[in-house]
C-alpha cells in the first residue's frame, strides 16, 4: 500500500524557491574590495594625527617609538601622555614598551601585554587588558568583561594614586599577547 504525503508536510513553492537563492547567493563570487584611500602625508616632518587627534605612528618596540607617539600627541594630551609614561615607569621597573596600532603598549616580558592608552577628541583612553581582575576595577566598562578603561579629560584630574595601584597590580597579572 503506498503511503500518502499531506499538503502540509511539502515544502512550499515559496520556501523552496528562498532555500535556492541561500544557496546561490552562497556560491555566488565575492564582491571586488573597494580601493582604499591613501593615507594622508606628513607635513614637515610632523606625525600626521589620525581621528580624534590620535598620532599615526609606525609599529616598534621600546622606548624611542613611544615617546615619538606622546611628542606627537596634540595639545593637553601631550602632558597626560608624559604623565602616564612616567607612573607605568616608576610603578613597573623594567616594563616593556610598543607602539602598536597606533597605540602605545606596555607589559612585561613574556608575559603579554596589561595597559595602552589612545587619544581621542575630547579625552584620553587608558584600556587596562586585564582590568576586570583590579580591585577596585577601573570605571570604564567593556564588552569584554575582562577589559576595564579609565578616561581622563583635560579639565578632571585623575588619580594618580589609584592609577599607580592598578599598575602595580596589572603588571604581576597575566597580560594580552598580541
Amino acid at each position: 500500500m503506498a503511503s500518502k504525503t499531506s499538503e502540509k508536510s511539502k515544502p512550499s513553492a515559496k520556501v523552496a524557491k528562498k532555500a535556492a537563492k541561500k544557496v546561490a547567493a552562497k556560491r555566488a563570487p565575492a564582491k571586488a574590495a573597494k580601493p582604499r584611500k591613501p593615507l594622508p602625508k606628513p607635513k614637515d616632518g610632523q606625525p600626521v594625527l589620525l581621528s580624534g587627534g590620535n598620532p599615526q605612528i609606525p609599529k616598534g618596540y621600546g622606548d624611542a617609538p613611544v615617546q615619538a607617539y606622546i611628542a606627537a600627541m596634540p595639545g593637553w594630551k601631550k602632558d597626560i601622555g608624559r604623565r602616564l609614561d612616567e607612573l607605568i615607569v616608576r610603578a613597573v621597573p623594567g616594563v616593556n614598551k610598543a607602539v602598536k596600532w597606533n597605540s602605545p603598549f606596555y607589559g612585561m616580558e613574556g608575559e603579554g601585554w596589561f595597559v595602552s592608552f589612545h587619544c581621542f577628541t575630547k579625552f584620553v583612553k587608558v584600556t587596562f587588558l586585564n582590568g576586570g581582575s583590579l580591585r577596585p576595577q577601573p570605571p570604564g566598562e567593556s564588552k569584554y568583561p575582562y577589559v576595564r578603561y579609565l578616561d581622563i579629560c583635560e579639565d578632571k584630574p585623575f588619580d594618580e594614586a589609584q592609577f599607580t595601584d592598578w599598575m602595580k597590580q596589572a603588571s604581576k597579572l597575566p597580560g594580552e599577547k598580541m
